[in-house]
């Protein structure tokens, strides 16, 4: 076997680093060459892409170019509109809170009239019944007078038969 010194083994040692750097650079020469396809098939792509979107990016540029008067009119019209609203909500709120008033006012009027006219009436009917319950106290007392001066009048004119005959016979019941 050959013999193996300093310098074989040196040689040898820079044999294999100069192997490994030659295989390293085909190894970056590869990943360069693959990563010069990879960036042409990205900007290839990426050239599509643009031609694809620039279309509708410049529609969606004009469309907002015709669109946005309109959308500030609208906002516009929409912020008049609601001052509007808010305009008319406050006078009717404000007719409906007096009508709401004069209505209860109404209602207290008509509350009162309506107790004016029951307190009378039942006045009124006070006054009609003493008026005819007074006379008609009198009238019944009168008639009472009349009847018990009838019975007396019939008590007067002496016992009956019948009468009679129960006293007698009542005698000698008695025990």
């Amino acid at each position: 076997m050959p013999k193996l010194d300093n310098q074989t083994i040196q040689l040898a040692l820079v044999a294999a680093v100069a192997l490994a750097m030659l295989i390293q650079a085909i190894v970056l020469f590869a990943a360069l060459v693959a990563l010069r396809k990879l960036a042409k098939s990205i900007r290839q792509e990426i050239e599509e892409l643009h031609a694809s979107v620039m279309p509708v990016i410049e529609n969606t540029r004009s469309l907002l170019a015709r669109v946005t008067p309109k959308i500030e009119q609208t906002a516009s019209d929409l912020a008049v509109l609601t001052r509007a609203l808010r305009d008319q909500t406050a006078d009717v709120q404000a007719a409906a809170d007096e009508i709401i008033g004069r209505a209860q006012r109404q209602a207290r009027r008509v509350d009162s009239m309506l107790s004016n006219v029951l307190d009378a009436m039942d006045r009124a009917g006070s006054f009609v019944a003493d008026t005819v319950a007074k006379p008609m106290r009198q009238l019944s007392a009168f008639l009472a007078s009349a009847k018990a001066v009838i019975e007396s009048l019939r008590s007067t004119q002496g016992p009956s038969r019948a009468d009679s005959n129960r006293a007698s016979g009542d005698n000698d019941l008695f025990v």
